[in-house]
């Protein structure tokens, strides 16, 4: 397929085998970590994304003579688990229409809930909202001639969700928390932004968990144990088998084998650790770059008072302060984060619907339901026990 001013073609991708991993992350610098090659090609190297699990790979290339200009995860999708955007609703009601709704084709990072996806661009492309546009057309193409019921991106960089929303997409709101570090100077120092309450009850948390006998320290992925990585999957499937039909069990034993090979440096565990014992009773797998930390899996070996909050809140927000990293996104869910310093924040995932009647039905109704998100960001952000000015 040609750009409109034929010096560029868009190709379809079946694997990330088909970029060259150096040309990939030149586009993608300054994304997540969840953009670069080599997490996205771990994820089908392991088997966690293939056709079998219901994720086809389409990737978007853009290529002109002097090689990649322009790059998309993209998924064929044929159902909506594992998006952490619930469309059930909308699945439900193309049903009742008699619309086939799956399958779908899905912009996004597979299994990861983390605000950031975009379009990936060469920096030197001299049209690059132009070559955005293209990219977004020849997916709509590809949507329309494969008899794919829409195109959905999800947790996209805000300033992309403009971009999108100019050109016709439908933004629906989510809600999600995020940490934020304006520069504390330790623990203590956050929490003296807190009223009383919450620094008492945040201290005694600590003091009862470290008084059961259980220390957390968050290691350096380059230095930590090979046997961590086998062990931490073992704690992310225990730990969604306690979620039913709302776990994410798709990362395979060999996903986080293979963190150790290619992405030790962006990895960091909060460790739980017994007296006396040296593996640990709980793992919580950490993501980081320059700007952000990422909370993704966690587990541990029983239930253990105030482990949870410790290992994947306390300890990475004292890690991060050290480390001047300016923000932390824990993950969704949990009406317990407010309380414990984490504000709500708006997400929005885009999506276009090829059927003119489950698109109108969409456009119509979707104001009311991203109303409700907002209501419920302003409840959870009352929730939280700052100091008020």
């Amino acid at each position: 397929m040609s750009h409109p001013d034929d010096t560029v073609t868009i190709s379809w991708e079946r694997s990330m085998q088909g970029f060259d991993p150096l040309e990939w992350n030149t586009l993608a610098a300054g994304t997540t970590p969840f953009m670069r090659w080599e997490w996205l090609d771990l994820l089908e190297r392991s088997g966690s994304v293939r056709p079998e699990t219901g994720w086809l790979p389409l990737h978007c290339a853009v290529r002109d003579e002097a090689g990649l200009v322009g790059a998309a995860p993209l998924y064929a999708k044929g159902h909506g688990e594992g998006e952490f955007v619930y469309d059930r609703l909308w699945a439900d009601l193309a049903r009742q229409l008699n619309i086939e709704y799956y399958p779908k084709l899905v912009a996004a990072s597979p299994f990861t809930p983390v605000r950031g996806y975009r379009f990936l661009s060469r920096p030197s492309f001299p049209r690059r909202a132009a070559l955005h546009h293209s990219m977004l057309s020849g997916m709509l193409q590809l949507a329309q001639s494969n008899n794919f019921s829409g195109l959905h991106a999800l947790f996209i960089q805000d300033d992309f969700g403009d971009q999108l929303e100019q050109w016709g997409m439908t933004a629906w709101e989510h809600q999600g928390f995020i940490w934020e570090n304006p520069g504390y100077a330790d623990f203590e120092d956050f929490l003296a932004t807190m009223r009383s309450g919450a620094r008492t009850t945040i201290r005694k948390e600590r003091k009862r968990l470290a008084e059961s006998g259980v220390k957390v320290e968050v290691v350096e992925g380059t230095q930590a144990p090979e046997e961590w990585f086998g062990l931490m999957h073992h704690y992310y499937e225990d730990t969604n088998d306690k979620f039913g039909e709302w776990g994410c069990k798709y990362l395979t034993r060999e996903f986080f084998l293979g963190l150790a090979d290619c992405f030790r440096e962006r990895l960091a565990f909060s460790a739980a650790f017994e007296n006396g014992r040296d593996d640990p009773v709980g793992l919580a797998l950490l993501i980081h770059d320059e700007g952000a930390l990422y909370g993704r899996y966690w587990g541990a070996a029983r239930e253990i008072p105030f482990l949870h909050f410790e290992l994947c809140y306390y300890a990475p927000m004292e890690w991060a302060i050290r480390r001047s990293i300016p923000r932390y996104d824990p993950g969704m869910g949990g009406e317990h984060k407010p309380r414990r310093g984490f504000r709500s924040l708006t997400t929005r995932s885009m999506h276009r619907y090829i059927d003119p009647v489950l698109a109108k039905v969409f456009t119509r109704h979707i104001p009311q339901l991203n109303a409700i998100a907002q209501e419920h960001i302003q409840h959870l952000e009352a929730m939280c026990p700052f100091k008020r000015p």
